[in-house]
């Protein structure tokens, strides 16, 4: 595994995240498709636990705390328990931006790390690595589905006028 490509595409999804986020304003970043979608106010909340209490936390775990109980989290629940659609645009991107910095720097440290340390349990195994790598690609899940929410509101805001000519989507 190349560390240090992968600690880049975590910078550049970070900063994927913020150019979406731009322009969004907090009405805009409420409105949910469908009552099963999430809005990007969610998502940016979503975002900010999971750096907090998922990947950069469990990472340490698997790395250097194996002693401890790990922690479980329940990120489909917090939406609602957290009423993460009633939250502040603003804030909760500061909130995140900052949290994601921790991350960068505390990762900083981990370049020459044994990304085959695993963690077993009654549930099973997980690398390190595996646990870095997911990181990355749950950054990726979140671009794609901001980027499917602007869309959305996109198509919305210039109705009568079709974007077909547009391309496929």
């Amino acid at each position: 595994m190349e560390f240090q490509t992968l600690y880049q595409e975590l910078s550049y999804s970070t900063e994927m995240i913020r150019a979406l986020l731009a322009g969004i304003s907090q009405e805009e970043a409420q409105i949910k498709p469908n009552p099963e979608s999430w809005s990007i106010l969610e998502v940016v909340c979503h975002l900010y636990d999971e750096e907090r209490e998922d990947f950069r936390e469990h990472l340490d775990f698997i790395l250097h705390r194996q002693h401890e109980e790990w922690h479980q989290i329940d990120p489909d629940a917090w939406v609602t328990e957290r009423e993460y659609n009633k939250q502040s645009l603003i804030e909760m991107q500061e909130k995140f931006f900052a949290e994601r910095w921790k991350s960068l720097e505390w990762l900083k440290g981990l370049s020459e790390t044994n990304w085959d340390t695993t963690y077993t349990s009654q549930y099973g195994s997980i690398k390190a690595g595996d646990m870095f790598v997911c990181w990355i690609a749950h950054d990726n899940l979140h671009v794609r589905q901001i980027t499917e929410l602007r869309r959305n509101w996109i198509e919305r805001m210039t109705q009568p006028y079709d974007i077909e000519y547009a391309g496929d989507w």
